[in-house]
């Protein structure tokens, strides 16, 4: 986004964070699900979406618009929240459709964290996203745009039954969209980040030919917390084909210490010679 855009969007976020603090999981949860239906339609209806973004319409005449439109069609608290987001500067559009998505999601990691969930349902995105992308032919059917949503939101549906929390669940949805006008794994990989950082965490994605213990995990993760000033939540990639050590991503840092790697350094270096 934009610096316009970003700061209308933060001005709705802590709007939202202000209504969470007063209402039950359950109502925000309905909540979120309200904005994403507006995020939806938003995304069908370009018109609508410039009309909502038009710089040449005062916040106030947006807002009104918007209301006109939605109001008694979702809950009060999310015409209220959308229309703070609405009366704010949007530098596109598109901008404007990515707010609203996001402030749904964020609304929906809210709902789970005050029930006491949000931990879980970060490991229960992570892990689907694992399981996706160990397995190519299912990867290639959940990333596919071309094939029908309600297949890809069942197939979803059958492999989370009983086995991930209805707000994971919805997430994945949201990730099967494009969130953001991301890919199926990126989206995800996105989601996992904003769960961690709703928790004031940063995330780490560590790679190993072996699954790490439980001590050398803990023991991981408080070296990069001491690192990076914030709790860290490690997420581990299993690969034989690294052979041994360990790699790191944090944000844009990477901390490669594989065996692979230094196998490949050792090849460059002597096919240089």
């Amino acid at each position: 986004m934009q610096a316009a855009s970003r700061e209308s969007y933060k001005v709705a976020a802590e709007r939202l964070d202000a209504y969470v603090r007063g209402a039950e999981p359950s109502a925000v949860a309905t909540t979120a699900d309200d904005i994403l239906s507006v995020a939806a339609l938003l995304r069908r209806e370009p018109r609508l979406r410039r009309a909502l973004s038009d710089p040449a319409r005062s916040g106030a005449d947006r807002s009104g618009l918007l209301g006109e439109m939605l109001r008694g069609r979702i809950g009060a608290d999310a015409l209220d929240l959308l229309a703070s987001l609405v009366a704010g500067r949007w530098s596109a559009p598109s901008e404007l459709l990515d707010a609203t998505e996001r402030l749904g999601v964020e609304a929906l990691l809210a709902s789970a964290d005050s029930a006491g969930e949000l931990g879980e349902v970060e490991d229960e995105l992570f892990r689907f996203g694992q399981v996706v992308s160990g397995s190519p032919e299912l990867s290639s059917v959940l990333s596919d745009p071309m094939a029908p949503p309600t297949q890809r939101a069942t197939l979803v549906d059958q492999l989370l039954a009983g086995k991930a929390r209805p707000v994971t669940g919805y997430l994945v949805g949201v990730a099967l969209g494009g969130f953001g006008g991301r890919s199926f794994s990126g989206a995800l990989t996105r989601l996992v980040e904003l769960a961690a950082d709703r928790r004031d965490r940063q995330v780490a994605y560590v790679t190993v030919a072996a699954p790490l213990s439980d001590e050398e995990e803990r023991r991981l993760g408080a070296r990069l917390s001491a690192m990076y000033g914030r709790e860290v939540s490690v997420k581990q990639t299993v690969d034989p084909e690294v052979l041994g050590g360990v790699s790191v991503r944090v944000g844009s840092d990477l901390y490669d210490g594989t065996v692979l790697r230094r196998l490949n350094e050792t090849r460059n270096a002597l096919a240089k010679r």
